[in-house]
């Protein structure tokens, strides 16, 4: 079997089983076989412990880069206060990466004011601006409207809502100083 020490990537040569499990040994290491279909097959010299940390920890990583579809409903009468946790729910799925999609549905007579319903879907399009970019643009399909956003890259995103309610980005304050003179 052709035997590389890991440590240094360094190829040993090609040697014997009892020959590459002594040699393991003399390092305080141990011999694991990469790749068995070789001709002849290869062998390394590592911490067993620490290649198994590596192989779950590069596993972990591969599964977390997977996002996952979020969906919120709203509809054409939604309550301030509704709305507002609603969007805040919106933004801690697109700030832990997963995708949105806007669902807003119409019932019965709401069909014939469609214009309202795309009022609603534009307002969530603006507030989470900051952290997502839209895929799919507003399309009314069948009794509802939908928008699917993304999130945008971790250093671009900012919150406009902060999880207790408050609007975090300051409301442009027209202030006219009047004189206490008069």
């Amino acid at each position: 079997m052709r035997v590389i020490l890991a440590a240094t990537n360094e190829q040993l040569g090609i040697m014997r089983l009892d020959e590459a499990i002594r040699r393991a040994r003399s390092y305080g290491l141990d011999l694991v076989e990469i790749a068995p279909q070789a001709k002849p097959p290869v062998c390394r010299i590592i911490d067993f412990g620490k290649f198994r940390y590596d192989l779950a920890k590069h596993e972990k990583e591969k599964r977390h880069s997977v996002s996952k579809v979020k969906e919120i409903k709203f509809r054409v009468k939604i309550a301030e206060h509704d709305y507002l946790t609603k969007i805040r729910h919106a933004e801690d799925f697109l700030d832990k990466g997963n995708k949105v999609k806007v669902n807003l549905q119409f019932r019965g007579r709401e069909m014939a004011h469609k214009d309202l319903g795309m009022l609603v879907v534009q307002r969530v399009r603006e507030d989470l601006s900051g952290m997502a970019h839209v895929d799919m643009e507003p399309k009314l399909v069948g009794r509802a409207i939908g928008m699917t956003l993304s999130p945008l890259p971790a250093n671009k995103r900012h919150r406009k809502f902060s999880k207790h309610g408050e609007i975090l980005e300051p409301e442009p304050e027209d202030h006219h100083e009047e004189d206490d003179a008069e």
